[in-house]
């Protein structure tokens, strides 16, 4: 059968194009009922032979008969190799004996003593010596006094036993006396049959010990492995980490390698998801924010790109915590989010946000978290915050609270489902989002004053306690897209950081969780306490330094947790996060649910949302909807309202007059605000008899103008 019907395939960020199936041709030919029951009756034999022609031509046979054939061919200058091990073995005991009998090493702590003007230094490594002789000396006259002891002893006793075993017969001795001889006889069997073996074992054994210590230190001297394998750059050992570390350039490594030292793998190197993990304990003068300053070198001699090699500091400056991604395992995106069809979410448990650089899926934890999402624009920001807040609008328990301070579609299907909802670049919206700060702390109080009634006074809202309508305290999440904007405000920015802050450090126990994105997170656009409270930092591709440790903390930048990595574009939806794991840092590829190109994958996960929630009998509560959408303020028509057809008003009386007129438009503004939105007008405040004052025929031609227009 052949077809040539446009299909449908997904793509990289859930995107859909249109490929044709190509014709195909299977040759087979067609077996009766009897022939497929003969094949199913093979006997043991054949069945046997079947079993063993797979398992030599299976891959692991292969690679086994693949390296032994290397080998062989490698035998002549393996066995050159290891007379030269045994060679320099030899060498290296003689200069250690060498060294020992002529005190070499205090004799060389008193040279660099003396060349160093050190005469102190000198002076005790020269008593150091001394004592050691004398020490040495003593020690081996008590062993000699005590072997001539132990031959005087011995000997005599020897002597008899001779002269009575040459001079009489066995069978007129005394039986206790046989016995000795017989116990005598045993020992001297036993000690020549040792012996004999030590003959032949010996001397291998001698041979072994000295091509061991003769062997290559040169870090990754893996000469057992075949190195010209096809795949030879596809596995990582700690031989391969050693020679990567010690071709990096950083001076105390070359020089701890140059010694013959060997590193110490607290952790071996072993299978962690699409890749591999091992921890080093690094030597003296190196640290592990050395090594990731050279992270690029690093993955160039482990052969892998950029993004795949990943080291980080330990618990320790000295721990080097290396994981290194299998070839080709990071590319693409994580594939359909979990619950795009069907399913829904118990926010407690969290919600699947993407797949780690191990593969494995993430619960991203919503309950007692705050998240701070950033990156540069176009690289995933808003998707990811989109998925979050899909996962939470699946549980029918959770109220969602949005605010978008810019003019973005991205979060419209939310409007349904959310109980409060606004978007827009203009005041009224920086206005609602202040509003809603200011609730949330009111409702925080409130549900500590119901967590402390409650039985056994809970420290925090459980899942249990969530389900008690009667009780609200059910999740509560307020997202804040583009949160830049409204910490930048030049008349909310101030009140709006220190709301945020007091959520970000309280709420979480109780319930309510702010989840901010921002494209611009630096230390003006973001409040350094925001950075340091929130639990979960995600970072996609960012530019600097300072944007990297905005969005994930204090450092991170430093100990190798770097979304400077990241590439644009080729990156995107990939992010580098901390606190969304037990790990110290994840790369996560984020579930992409499409919302653009006239591709609509959130509109029907709103829609089951709201299913669910009319199936547990419960309402979203939009009580405020009313107010936060109420029509903008004409600001323009106010003031003139406000001058009650007076030629000249000051300004304060103005703004006393608005107020008035207006108290939630225009409780805070101050003359900068007044001043601002007289100046889209081209109205300018004037003195007048020395205060500043506003002209009524300035206001009617910008209400002319503006009808005119």
């Amino acid at each position: 059968m052949t077809t040539h019907e446009p299909r449908e395939r997904s793509a990289v960020n859930g995107r859909r194009e249109q490929y044709y199936l190509e014709p195909r041709v299977f040759d087979a030919e067609l077996i009766d009922e009897d022939a497929s029951t003969n094949a199913s009756g093979k006997s043991p034999f054949t069945r046997l032979a079947t079993f063993l022609r797979e398992w030599w031509t299976g891959s692991t046979m292969t690679r086994v008969r693949s390296v032994a054939g290397y080998r062989l061919r490698k035998l002549p200058l393996d066995i050159v190799r290891l007379l030269w091990f045994v060679i320099r073995g030899h060498g290296r005991w003689i200069r250690k004996a060498w060294t020992w009998f002529t005190y070499g090493d205090l004799r060389a702590d008193a040279r660099s003593a003396r060349l160093a003007g050190d005469a102190e230094a000198r002076r005790t490594a020269q008593e150091t010596l001394r004592a050691d002789s004398k020490a040495r000396w003593g020690r081996a006259a008590i062993v000699l006094s005590r072997c001539a002891i132990g031959a005087a002893a011995l000997v005599p006793v020897a002597l008899s036993l001779w002269a009575v075993d040459s001079l009489l017969d066995r069978r007129d001795m005394w039986p206790w006396l046989v016995n000795v001889y017989e116990v005598l006889d045993v020992t001297w069997s036993v000690l020549v049959g040792f012996t004999s073996v030590l003959l032949v074992v010996g001397p291998v054994g001698w041979l072994v010990a000295a091509a061991w210590e003769g062997r290559s230190h040169e870090p990754g001297a893996g000469w057992l492995t075949r190195a010209d394998r096809d795949d030879a750059d596809s596995w990582i050992d700690e031989r391969m980490v050693s020679k990567a570390l010690g071709h990096l350039g950083i001076g105390p490594l070359n020089a701890f390698f140059k010694n013959g030292g060997e590193l110490v793998y607290s952790v071996p190197a072993r299978r962690d998801g699409n890749g591999t993990y091992t921890q080093v304990r690094l030597p003296l003068g190196a640290t592990a924010d050395m090594v990731a300053d050279r992270r690029d070198k690093l993955a160039a001699n482990l052969g892998r790109a950029k993004l795949e090699t990943w080291p980080t500091e330990g618990d320790e400056a000295g721990v080097l915590d290396l994981w290194v991604s299998d070839k080709g395992a990071l590319a693409g995106g994580a594939g359909e989010w979990p619950l795009q069809h069907d399913g829904h979410v118990d926010v407690f448990e969290g919600v699947p946000f993407g797949l780690t650089q191990r593969g494995i899926v993430v619960n991203a934890p919503l309950l007692e978290a705050n998240w701070l999402i950033g990156g540069r624009p176009g690289q995933g920001k808003s998707a990811a915050l989109r998925t979050l807040l899909l996962g939470t609008a699946l549980d029918p328990t959770a109220e969602l609270w949005i605010f978008v301070m810019g003019e973005s579609p991205d979060f419209d299907p939310f409007d349904a489902r959310a109980a409060r909802y606004r978007m827009g670049i203009d005041d009224a919206v920086a206005e609602s989002a202040i509003e809603a700060l200011e609730d949330l702390l009111q409702e925080m109080e409130r549900r500590g004053k119901v967590l402390g009634e409650q039985p056994g006074r809970p420290p925090k809202v459980s899942r249990k306690l969530a389900d008690k309508r009667n009780l609200g305290l059910h999740p509560l999440v307020c997202a804040i897209d583009e949160c830049h904007e409204l910490f930048q405000h030049p008349t909310y920015g101030k009140r709006a950081a220190e709301l945020a802050i007091r959520l970000i450090k309280r709420g979480r126990k109780y319930g309510i969780v702010l989840l901010l994105a921002t494209q611009s997170p630096t230390k003006d656009s973001i409040p350094r306490e925001v950075t340091r409270n929130v639990s979960c930092g995600v970072a996609f591709s960012v530019a600097d330094q300072i944007a990297n440790d905005g969005l994930l903390g204090s450092g991170k930048y430093r100990a190798g947790i770097r979304a400077t990595d990241l590439r644009m574009k080729t990156d995107r939806g990939t992010c580098v996060a901390v606190g969304v794991t037990d790990e110290n840092f994840d790369l996560i590829r984020t579930f992409y649910i499409p919302f653009e190109d006239e591709v609509d994958m959130v509109t029907p996960v709103i829609t089951r949302a709201l299913g669910i929630v009319d199936e547990t009998g419960r309402t979203i509560d939009a009580t405020r909807r009313a107010a936060l959408e109420r029509a903008a303020a004409d600001h323009l028509a106010d003031i003139a309202a406000a001058l009650q057809d007076e030629r000249r008003v000051p300004t304060r009386v103005v703004l006393t007059r608005l107020v008035e007129q207006d108290p939630v438009e225009y409780e805070g503004w101050t003359f900068s605000g007044l001043k601002s939105a007289l100046a889209e007008h081209d109205i300018t405040p004037r003195k007048s008899g020395g205060v500043h004052v506003i002209r009524a025929e300035d206001v009617d031609t910008a209400l002319a103008q503006r009808g005119e227009e």
